[in-house]
């Protein structure tokens, strides 16, 4: 009779357990805003922070899609809660007009080392040895990037409204090479999709782009392709003054980026175990990079990121586990 009642009470506990520890998850109730660009490789970095937060009992709304000076805005003002997507220093002026520091929380560094910049094909950099973006001021290499027939090297460039399009536009004028060189911008996946198959088809090819993306894993730097530098830093906005040039020497236009993950600072305030999280969380650029290869092969789909981001989950499980457990502990 004693073991009967045992079990009994064993049983009652087991089920009884979950249910308050659910009660107790610090998210419970609390409703997030997610946002990151329109850029579909972005989602498999912003779907694992979903995942955390889910874990932690917040209720996680579908992530919305915007341009990028929209999310900071919408953020800034609590209409959204988060993304994972904030490049620095690439986006500080964007970042500083919707409110710094004063609306915004960010803490902690989530992929390091993101770098930027132009590049060509290896064969047409060895046959000519064009290794600096100036050296496009001479209208007969331009013309071996002309894709229009209008006689200007064609770049494939940055989505209208990217940061990274001003810089482009600040450093064709500032390397004098306005008569020259046509940046592109548009739809930067339609773009650089037909650079891939002029680059497949033997042609020459001059483009922007950045890590973490597939680009570098179907054209690789050194093999395929060329890191291009510039002759000295040009930079528009409040970075107009800032040196771009590594400690090596080189300079390639832009800075070695890092991605944060920003928050609404007063909802941060006052949800601990989410603050923490973003404060924490680190996902290495070269599995960025590796998950964003797969899209370009056809794993692109809702589902088959979801799969993606269960597959990181189960190969970090002690990393992910980890940070549940820290962020869940700082809100008590």
């Amino acid at each position: 009779m004693r073991t009967t009642s045992l079990n009994t009470l064993v049983l009652a506990l087991s089920i009884a357990t979950p249910a308050v520890f659910a009660a107790d998850l610090p998210g419970k109730g609390v409703v997030v805003k997610p946002l990151q660009s329109t850029i579909a490789e972005e989602t498999f970095q912003t779907e694992l922070v979903n995942r955390a937060l889910e874990k932690l009992g917040y209720d996680v709304q579908q992530t919305g899609e915007v341009d990028y000076n929209v999310a900071y805005t919408a953020i800034a003002s609590g209409d959204s809660t988060y993304m994972a997507v904030n490049w620095e220093p690439l986006q500080t002026d964007m970042y500083n007009a919707a409110g710094g520091d004063q609306k915004f929380y960010r803490q902690g560094t989530y992929i390091k080392g993101a770098a930027q910049g132009y590049l060509i094909d290896k064969k047409t950099a060895d046959k000519y040895n064009i290794h600096d973006l100036s050296q496009l001021k001479d209208p007969k290499l331009a013309k071996l990037f002309d894709a229009d027939g209008d006689g200007k090297a064609d770049m494939a460039g940055c989505n209208p409204g990217w940061v990274c399009g001003s810089v482009v536009n600040t450093q064709i004028k500032a390397y004098g090479l306005t008569n020259t060189v046509t940046q592109n911008e548009g739809n930067y996946s339609a773009i650089i999709a037909d650079t891939l198959t002029r680059f497949k088809s033997g042609k020459p090819v001059l483009y922007f782009t950045w890590t973490p993306y597939w680009v570098s894993n179907e054209m690789k730097p050194g093999k395929d392709v060329v890191w291009l530098t510039v002759p000295f830093s040009a930079n528009p906005g409040s970075q107009k003054d800032m040196d771009t040039t590594l400690p090596n020497g080189k300079n390639y236009g832009f800075p070695v980026n890092n991605e944060h993950i920003v928050a609404n600072k007063a909802w941060a305030e006052k949800n601990p175990a989410a603050a923490k999280l973003f404060a924490i969380m680190q996902l290495p650029l070269t599995d960025v990079n590796a998950q964003n290869l797969r899209m370009h092969e056809g794993e692109s789909s809702s589902a088959d990121i979801q799969q993606h981001v269960d597959g990181w989950i189960k190969a970090h499980q002690a990393t992910f586990d980890g940070w549940i457990k820290e962020a869940a502990a700082a809100a008590k």
